[in-house]
């Protein structure tokens, strides 16, 4: 009785440690970048050239364009591309502003429709938090404080999707109304701050098990024999205990 007792100590050690990790792992986690943001902010850079580098910062564009046809429709990326051949910097970084605005309207609207799925809503608004941190120096610099309520709106709506915990351990139960007051305050400055007239994000809707366009994958892939590793190191300390315990009554 007592060897098993000793057994069950060690394992709830286990769990336990894992369940801290996990704690402290309840963050935004890796967004593996939002690619649309990351193309705002080179373009940026090349704009800043003197003289401003149009043809680079097409070029970076190009690259999403796609995407942003698919995602929005193709008249945001007609009118940027029409400021870029107009070399009108101003209306460029605008435009890519507000079209970074309606994609984290995108990102929001699919953590509603797929409330339910954690790993799915976490990673959602990663994307969506990286996404607000390439324009969030423009908002810092004309106002501090609304930065400041959208930063907040985001740790808040970040605690409003729960968290699952390990095996029970840490759960955290999710709270879909406190999401939408939460996403509607970020939504609301943001329009307000880029002087959107609507957020309509076009016709598509991301699905709970579609892949990203990246083809990257995170910790969520159960594909990847590294997101095993926890489990396995369980399961092998579990067998090694036992074992011990048997050649010990045994002797």
């Amino acid at each position: 009785m007592k060897k098993l007792s000793v057994l069950f100590f060690i394992v709830s050690i286990i769990v336990n440690s894992l369940s801290i990790s996990d704690a402290r792992a309840y963050s935004y986690g890796d967004p593996n970048e939002e690619k649309v943001a990351e193309v705002y902010k080179g373009m940026v850079t090349k704009l800043d050239e003197t003289p401003p580098n149009f043809t680079s910062a097409k070029k970076l564009f190009d690259t999403v364009k796609e995407e942003i046809d698919m995602h929005m429709g193709p008249e945001p990326a007609k009118l940027i591309l029409k400021n870029i051949e107009a070399e009108d910097k101003k209306a460029t970084l605008e435009n890519m502003e507000k079209l970074l605005v309606l994609n984290i309207a995108r990102r929001l609207e699919s953590i509603e429709n797929n409330f339910k799925e954690y790993d799915t809503t976490k990673r959602l608004l990663a994307k969506g938090f990286a996404t607000y941190e390439a324009i969030s120096p423009k908002v810092e610099a004309e106002n501090p404080d609304n930065d400041k309520k959208i930063r907040t709106d985001f740790d808040q709506a970040l605690v409003a999707l729960g968290n699952p915990g390990l095996f029970g351990v840490g759960k955290k139960e999710a709270n879909l109304e406190a999401f939408k007051e939460n996403k509607e305050e970020i939504l609301d400055s943001l329009k307000s701050e880029f002087k959107l007239k609507s957020l309509e994000v076009g016709h598509f809707s991301e699905s709970a098990t579609e892949q990203q366009s990246t083809g990257k994958k995170d910790w969520t892939d159960i594909s990847n024999i590294r997101n095993w590793i926890p489990l396995i190191l369980i399961v092998a300390v579990i067998i090694a205990v036992i074992i011990f315990v048997i050649r010990k009554r045994r002797k």
